[in-house]
């Protein structure tokens, strides 16, 4: 185990890796070696995080490093807050990779779409251990090359507008990382993340340059983060199928962004830098206008994958508001949301697939009664509703239960108010979908009658990860004080890792 552990990083990494290229090879026809290769990479991956997570645990180092560049080296660092977002990414990525099977069953492409897919959660936890500003700039810029093939799978002109947008506001934040990245390379030589930041002694002269470099950093990792006004994106590329939708939105490009706004926060400037450059109230403004935008938006979409697009946008920036708070209790609270605001949403993009693809749904009007034909999935999506909303027991109960404290800590009783405003509009928004589900009568016919005659609801393999999710999501708010909850592994972080002196 000692002889391995400094190879965790890049064999963790090497899971996906290796089987998304052979997938590459593979005949449409080869279904069977197709999924014992995405079931091989996935078990593997999981074994790997758990050898790393006894470890990290343990409070032994993990870092794995190469030479790259002249005074930045490709750096692989295992740590409780990396772990926190390899844990769910492994996690997840297994629903998602049974869920998509059993979704792309019969469809074209299948060897391409499993083959980028496998190269996304590759570069998704290579972002997640990347120990510098260089080596999670190279995962962030993969990240966007690889999850462009899935939002343009279908080939449709749809499809391929929205993915160049996507392609648009995400290269373009990768400019803007990249320049922030290259100002603070000039004036550190880019040093491995450090808890409590390393750019305090550079405040007092080069108080401007970090400021800039701030906003460049904040800006280029907004876009994946879907901060206002760079969010654009977000909802048109719910054109990409329900699998993809899940990956966008649970697993990996909006996580990595908020992901990278907790990095900079505070293992690149830290506490005492930022409260010194006087930019966290601008990113805590922001971040609580982004919130009840994506609220108010969601209200009007008539679309369920687009409603639930904007509460991603709304519900992510709970993140980026609790790590500008610059508080103990609201960083765990941001720390455990971008966990259990995973869980939740991917939850509802499964259900919201399995609508569209058993009974043809894609509109909430068309919902009305659909609880009585496919109850589970039903259940699995009111979970997942209430837990957004915060409706204990529900994970989501959890994570906003300590933001509200972290505001009351740190004496900023408005964002208080922008909580519960936010509560109410998410329960506008799907106490309403939730009603028409159970309680009213089917008016509309669906698409697909011969489905009717089916003993289960639909197929086991879009079945069964919904409840798995859902599942995760009463556990994680029930047993949220054992220690191997989110919230205690947040606490770890927050108490090993974040400086506050």
């Amino acid at each position: 185990m000692t002889a391995l552990l400094p190879y965790l990083p890049i064999l963790i990494i090497l899971s996906s890796l290796l089987p998304g290229l052979i997938i590459f090879s593979l005949k449409e026809t080869q279904i069977k070696l197709r999924t014992w290769l995405n079931m091989l990479g996935v078990t593997v991956k999981l074994i790997f995080v758990w050898l790393m997570w006894r470890a990290v645990k343990a409070g032994q180092e993990v870092t794995f490093s190469l030479p790259f560049l002249p005074g930045a080296d490709l750096v692989l660092h295992g740590d409780a807050l990396s772990l926190l977002f390899v844990i769910l990414s492994s996690i997840l990525w297994l629903a998602t990779t049974i869920y998509a099977i059993g979704y792309l069953e019969g469809s074209p492409l299948r060897s391409r779409f499993f083959g980028y897919f496998s190269l996304c959660v590759s570069a998704t936890v290579g972002l997640a251990l990347s120990g510098n500003l260089v080596t999670f700039l190279l995962f962030y810029e993969l990240l966007t090359l690889a999850t462009f093939p899935l939002v343009v799978h279908r080939g449709t002109a749809q499809s391929l507008a929205a993915a160049k947008r996507y392609l648009g506001y995400t290269l373009g934040g990768g400019v803007l990382l990249m320049f922030g990245v290259a100002l603070l390379h000039m004036l550190t030589q880019s040093p491995d993340f450090t808890p409590g930041g390393y750019l305090l002694p550079l405040v007092a002269s080069d108080r401007a340059l970090l400021q800039l470099a701030f906003v460049l950093l904040i800006a280029g990792l907004g876009v994946k983060a879907a901060l206002l006004p760079l969010h654009g994106w977000l909802p048109q590329a719910m054109v990409a199928p329900a699998p993809v939708s899940a990956l966008l939105h649970a697993v990996a490009v909006v996580k990595a962004g908020a992901f990278g706004i907790i990095r900079v926060v505070y293992d690149v400037f830290g506490v005492q830098s930022i409260q010194q450059l006087n930019v966290a109230t601008p990113l805590m403004l922001l971040a609580a206008l982004t919130i009840l935008y994506g609220s108010w938006r969601a209200l009007a979409q008539q679309d369920i994958k687009k409603r639930l697009a904007y509460s991603t946008i709304s519900q992510v920036s709970y993140v980026t508001l609790g790590v500008a708070m610059l508080g103990p209790l609201a960083a765990v609270g941001a720390l455990v949301h971008l966990v259990h605001q995973g869980v939740m949403k991917i939850t509802l993009f499964f259900c919201a697939g399995n609508y569209a693809e058993t009974l043809g749904i894609h509109d909430i009007r068309e919902l009305n009664g659909v609880g009585k034909r496919m109850p589970l999935t039903s259940l699995a999506f009111t979970v997942g509703a209430l837990g957004m909303i915060g409706i204990p027991p529900t994970a989501g109960f959890i994570s906003k239960w300590y933001l509200g404290l972290g505001a009351a800590e740190v004496d900023q009783g408005w964002l208080i108010g922008v909580f519960v405003l936010s509560g109410l509009l998410n329960a506008a928004y799907f106490l309403p979908v939730v009603y028409r589900i159970w309680f009213t009568q089917q008016r509309l016919p669906w698409p697909h009658p011969q489905q009717l005659s089916k003993k289960l609801e639909t197929h086991w393999m879009l079945l069964s990860p919904p409840l798995f999710t859902m599942l995760l999501v009463l556990l994680m708010g029930l047993f949220a004080s054992t220690d191997i909850s989110p919230l205690s592994w947040s606490e770890l972080i927050v108490e090993r890792e974040f400086s506050y002196d």
